[in-house]
């Protein structure tokens, strides 16, 4: 994945209560409440943060995009927000939410939604291990992700990850025997950033932006504190 974008505020918001489930073969369930604190990995000023109204917006205009991550790792557990998607031509743009044991490290472990700005009414999908990927899927969401709010969901166990959306199970994928899996605990990330350079444009579409600046909402964004690691 990548990003770079600021975090502060966004007025109204439904409280949307998940609850945390942690994996071995099936869910333990851990507290998952709403999330209070973050870290902005760049452009700050793109990024606003309303912990009261757990409420985060990033923006992609002429300073670029934004990233902002959570500040502590969790190890399995359930991660959702509710998400809004920019609205224009938003061409080139990659817009998402996913785990990652680090950015920049080429040995993370990962899990990805990803928007792509070429084509709002489908989401990918993917995971990594020890920075090995190409196992992305894409799905048709059977709507445009930028007319009104839709709940994403990430279930991340010991043998198993789900993608949720609106309750709706999207992919499923349980561990083989002797496969590598994400095992290594994982920041919850979101970022906007312009992809267009990647497979020369043949993913996100080329960026336009004529419709600049572009805001992403996330709102009601719940992680699983029981599962949270130091360090």
């Amino acid at each position: 994945m990548d990003g770079r974008f600021p975090l502060n505020g966004w007025p109204g918001v439904v409280a949307v209560l998940q609850k945390t489930q942690r994996y071995t073969q099936r869910p333990q369930h851990h507290p998952n409440p709403t999330l209070k604190q973050i870290a902005i990995d760049y452009t700050p000023e793109a990024c606003t943060h309303c912990p009261d109204a757990n409420t985060i917006t990033l923006t992609y205009d002429h300073r670029g995009g934004a990233r902002w991550r959570t500040t502590t790792r969790f190890l399995y557990g359930t991660f959702s927000s509710l998400i809004q998607c920019p609205r224009g031509n938003t061409s080139g743009l990659n817009f998402n939410i996913y785990l990652s044991s680090l950015e920049g490290d080429k040995s993370q472990d990962e899990i990805d939604f990803e928007f792509l700005g070429k084509d709002r009414t489908i989401v990918q999908t993917n995971y990594y291990t020890g920075g090995t990927g190409n196992k992305e899927e894409f799905h048709d969401l059977g709507f445009d992700c930028s007319d009104e709010f839709h709940l994403y969901m990430i279930k991340w166990g010991q043998d198993l990850i789900e993608w949720l959306v609106d309750g709706k199970l999207m992919r499923r994928v349980e561990r083989k025997k002797s496969e590598a899996f994400p095992h290594k605990p994982m920041y919850l990330y979101a970022s906007i950033w312009d992809a267009s350079y990647i497979e020369e444009g043949r993913w996100t579409g080329k960026y336009i932006g004529c419709d600049a600046p572009y805001v992403c909402l996330y709102k009601d964004i719940h992680v699983p504190v029981g599962s949270a690691v130091e360090g």
